[in-house]
């Protein structure tokens, strides 16, 4: 699996390449289903050069992604890859740098391998053979066990019809532990969990696969939990999403069940 994990690299690098070249410049914006919901021409520009990066290697092996008509559901059967060519879109657009382009490979809708580039943070984070690495070094997550010293990211985007969930969600992190930060990039947000900059990362948000699959992976592969807002092992397609270091992911799965109980 190791040849998929260099070319979820390989892909992630060359599309974040295409993205950082508009970065910072005048770029068209549109929205998609809500005005908090922005795309823009790098996003689709990122996207079909991570295809074809993926396709000089695997050619003909099904891409799944956010831009460009890509189907939206992960294959049960067989390879996979999943793309996010800008995650962090809003912050890109108003040139804040924590966005990335990040890159899954998939066998039979389990990760095997991915990779994250951050190219205006200049970090690069990556899955392969069950290991976790950030800029070529071995990741491991935290080793603080205290809630009241953790920093907890609630992370997908509320909508405008759930924004009482959201509070909900940042009232019960903000009185359970020490910090709260919101990054606005799942897919930054995780391997930051992975690295041990953060200490967990929540929502009770049914995610998009491109937006979580490769961090996931990092947070398991660096030694954390990662499980569904239920405590159930986590998938693709599992009902919000629960990443910490395990030291208190009882107390981190309680405060991600508070907009749960809001909703209701």
């Amino acid at each position: 699996m190791q040849t998929r994990a260099e070319c979820a690299l390989r892909g992630a690098k060359a599309g974040a390449a295409v993205a950082a070249e508009s970065f910072r410049e005048d770029v068209r914006v549109e929205t998609k289903s809500e005005k908090t919901d922005v795309v823009t021409q790098a996003d689709r520009d990122a996207q079909r050069r991570v295809a074809e990066a993926i396709h000089e290697s695997f050619d003909g092996e099904p891409i799944v992604g956010e831009e460009d008509g890509t189907p939206d559901s992960v294959p049960e059967d067989g390879p996979a890859w999943i793309v996010d060519p800008i995650d962090g879109t809003a912050n890109f657009v108003r040139e804040i740098p924590t966005w990335a382009t990040s890159v899954a490979a998939t066998v039979d809708g389990e990760a095997v391998a991915g990779a994250t580039v951050a190219p205006a943070l200049d970090d690069t984070f990556v899955l392969g053979d069950g290991e976790a690495y950030v800029n070529g070094e071995p990741a491991a997550v935290s080793d603080r066990t205290d809630p009241e010293t953790f920093t907890v990211v609630p992370t997908i985007w509320w909508g405008f019809d759930r924004r009482e969930e959201y509070a909900a969600a940042c009232r019960a992190i903000v009185e359970r532990f020490g910090d709260m930060r919101r990054i606005g990039s799942a897919q930054l947000e995780l391997p930051l969990c992975a690295t041990g900059a953060v200490d967990a990362v929540v929502t009770n948000v049914e995610a998009n696969p491109w937006d979580t699959v490769v961090g996931a992976g990092l947070v398991e592969a660096a030694g954390g939990t990662v499980t569904d807002v239920h405590g159930e092992p986590w998938r693709y397609d599992s009902r919000g999403l629960v990443a910490s270091n395990g030291a208190a992911h009882d107390l981190v799965l309680d405060a991600a069940r508070v907009p749960e109980r809001v909703r209701r």
